[in-house]
């Protein structure tokens, strides 16, 4: 099916604008971490400083992605989705007003944008049923999601880039967060946006976490997402010691090439059978492509081998989606979602944490080993959590479902959010 099943995908009536809308609307999350430390060492801070700074945003967004995805689930994604936008850009520009000279205002403010940063990614994915309708769509959605996610992660510092060599850091941060807020408000004010409501769920404080097969995700994407973290810091390491700087975008920019790739062939055609036991074959094939990186060849082969490394992952996300609808008890879908960004990004955060120590002292080979056993162990999660996962909504709410199912159909019944 090829580009053609995309096109048919935004054909249809508001997925286009959802996608572009939800896509704008996270620039502020997916180039805070640049402009943030741009802004600070403008402002005068040192290193330590700004990168504590980046590191409280990342904290507090972790911290305010579930709570928020719970909000949209309960109260619906305007009353949620735009105020939060509109508070998250507010602490952004009261770290630019108040700058770094008095840190705890500044780390009072990015704490702020981080935590009211809306959860418009686990919005979009709940969306897609009632816009798109029949399930293979859905599913092709997902990969679309996935591989415009390379695009804006590559894009976005590019655009932060550009307005600080046009304008100021200053001026980076307020564009970028005032872009956020119009692109949480063009979702919220679609049809879809305003219809959509959560499907009933059991009180319980637990949320979305009371599913075991979606723990079980999340453990396995934890490492997944600190393999990633990792593979940065050491690529940082082998463009140090290639002793040409360019050669970390040149890395970076080719594990988004395999990424965009993997994800447009995945997407591209349909898939039958369990998608959790899809995921243990793909992450499987995602370890394995992470650990030819410790060889360390030069910059070609290095080069080609951050291609291959990529080519998986986009997969890996868009099947962890579909995996997540059908594992999310009733009711708790968007905060579903949003869990696995943070436990994504919290991994992320811990493989850097990792990497950079282990670099420094047992070289770069030793950083890029890091990310392959990274893998290694999320593959283990997976097969260790086979049972759990087997069963429909993840062992919740489960009487009517059939646990043998093998079907993609998510387990409470396909339409996680439904319009009203």
């Amino acid at each position: 099916m090829g580009a053609t099943g995309y096109l048919e995908l935004l054909r249809a009536p508001h997925a286009t604008r959802l996608l572009a809308g939800t896509l704008v609307g996270r620039l502020p999350n997916a180039t805070a971490p640049i402009a943030v430390v741009l802004f600070a060492r403008a402002d005068g801070a040192s290193y330590s400083l700004a990168g504590a700074l980046a590191a409280v945003y990342g904290f507090a967004n972790a911290v305010g992605q579930p709570l928020l995805g719970r909000a949209v689930d309960l109260r619906g994604q305007p009353r949620v989705q735009f105020p939060a936008a509109v508070v998250s850009a507010l602490g952004m520009a009261l770290f630019v007003l108040s700058g770094t000279a008095a840190p705890v205002a500044a780390f009072a403010a990015v704490a702020l944008a981080g935590l009211c940063t809306p959860p418009l990614e686990g919005g979009l994915r709940a969306l897609w049923p009632s816009v798109l309708g029949r399930q293979d769509r859905v599913h092709r959605a997902y990969a679309l999601d996935a591989v415009a996610q390379e695009v804006m992660f590559t894009v976005g510092p590019l655009l932060v880039t550009a307005l600080v060599a046009l304008r100021s850091p200053a001026t980076a941060l307020l564009v970028i967060n005032a872009l956020g807020v119009l692109g949480a408000l063009s979702v919220v004010v679609s049809k879809p946006s305003r219809a959509w409501r959560s499907g009933e769920r059991e009180a319980h404080w637990l949320g979305a976490l009371r599913s075991p097969g979606l723990l079980a995700l999340l453990g396995a994407f934890l490492f997944v997402g600190a393999a990633l973290g990792s593979i940065t810091v050491a690529g940082v390491a082998y463009a140090d010691g290639s002793g040409r700087g360019a050669v970390y975008g040149w890395l970076m920019a080719a594990l988004g090439l395999g990424a965009l790739l993997g994800g447009a062939v995945y997407g591209a055609r349909s898939w039958t059978g369990a998608p959790e036991r899809r995921l243990l074959v793909i992450v499987a094939l995602l370890a394995v492509c992470y650990l030819p990186l410790a060889l360390t060849p030069g910059v070609v082969a290095m080069t080609l081998l951050s291609v291959l490394s990529g080519v998986f992952l986009a997969p890996a996300l868009a099947c962890a989606f579909i995996v997540v609808d059908r594992q999310a008890p009733a009711g708790t879908v968007t905060e579903a979602f949003s869990w696995l960004v943070t436990t994504f990004g919290v991994g992320s955060a811990l493989g850097t944490a990792v990497a950079g120590p282990v670099a420094q002292h047992a070289g770069t080979s030793a950083g890029f080993v890091v990310a392959g056993v990274c893998g290694l162990v999320a593959l283990l999660v997976l097969a260790v959590t086979g049972r759990a996962l087997a069963l429909p909504g993840g062992g919740v709410n489960t009487a009517a479902e059939d646990e043998n199912d093998p079907s993609d159909a998510p387990a409470h019944g396909f339409s996680s959010g439904h319009q009203a």
